[in-house]
């Protein structure tokens, strides 16, 4: 049995979801599957090690000259495809345009979300009733894993003690809205140190307001802060293991860290709740003042560094 598995969503938190998922799969058919996904899921780097995966295409789409893109690469796909002689063929979307390729790739077997339905589509939700259509019951856990030698290696490199709390501090995040300001973290990160003797390991892009919120963080607390914006996230995995908790915006590294079984705080500030509750392993913050969050609810201002304090406190007790 050889299975296709399409998951056009863009973000490394969007590919982390549909681990479970894509994981039911080849555990029901017995059988590794290939996913046929964005680069920008960067999913090479945290699923080496996940048995259920076989292969991964990943899918050029991003501009119109790509080689997936227009009516050439509509073809270019269906080949690439049709090279593969798929058997099955689950489409986690609603687009017809992949639906048609498969048909012309020759695949008998197609289980897809109903087209034209992507508008208010639960991103959950939609691929549990998916998996449905197979008897399949998935509850939303993602997991990955690390090699122990690579955690060990880890703390032999940044010199990590099991003496002193490790933080991962996730500062990043993919839109301006989702990046709480440095201020914040740097309160979290005095309230902290009053009880605890802690190490901080900050997580983020090269994106100039990250950068930005990355200095300020180093200038007030160089001596207990270790920049990660260099390294990869397959190096950074290892990192996170060492931790013993992580305290994130809602970007990859709260999606990776959860994954990866680290108690997980998201801070929610424009993004719906979901994407910070959906894992048993997270704790989201709502901005304060405000009952739930969503796209534009644009609260960054209003996370509370105490809230965080606080649950920080209750998870480590």
């Amino acid at each position: 049995m050889n299975i296709l598995v399409i998951q056009n969503r863009m973000g490394i938190g969007d590919m982390v979801i549909f681990l479970p998922f894509v994981e039911a799969i080849s555990k029901k058919y017995n059988t590794s599957v290939t996913l046929l996904i964005k680069e920008s899921t960067k999913a090479r780097e945290y699923t080496s090690n996940l048995n259920f995966i076989k292969k991964i295409i990943y899918l050029k789409r991003d501009n119109k000259n790509d080689f997936h893109s227009g009516l050439s690469g509509f073809f270019n796909l269906k080949n690439e495809i049709k090279n593969n002689s798929f058997d099955k063929v689950f489409i986690f979307n609603s687009s017809i345009r992949y639906r048609l390729i498969c048909k012309f790739a020759g695949i008998k077997s197609i289980f897809q979300y109903p087209l034209f339905e992507k508008k208010e589509q639960h991103v959950i939700e939609a691929a549990q009733k998916l998996l449905e259509k197979i008897d399949l019951k998935v509850e939303s856990n993602p997991q990955i894993k690390v090699d122990e030698s690579l955690i060990k290696l880890a703390e032999q490199n940044f010199s990590i003690s099991k003496n002193k709390i490790n933080i991962l501090l996730g500062i990043g995040g993919s839109g301006s809205s989702k990046r709480i300001p440095a201020n914040k973290f740097k309160k979290f990160i005095e309230l902290t140190l009053k009880d605890y003797e802690c190490i901080f390991y900050l997580a983020t892009g090269k994106n100039k307001e990250e950068q930005l919120i990355l200095k300020s963080i180093l200038s007030s607390y160089k001596e207990i802060c270790i920049s990660l914006d260099n390294n990869s996230i397959s190096e950074i995995l290892p990192i996170i293991k060492n931790c013993k908790i992580s305290i994130c915006n809602d970007s990859s590294f709260s999606h990776l860290s959860a994954a990866l079984n680290v108690p997980t705080i998201v801070l929610m500030s424009d993004t719906p709740l979901l994407y910070g509750s959906y894992s048993p392993n997270m704790y989201p913050i709502i901005p304060d003042g405000m009952e739930n969050v969503s796209h534009n609810s644009r609260g960054k201002e209003k996370i509370n560094p105490e809230k965080i304090f606080k649950k920080f406190k209750s998870i480590i007790s």
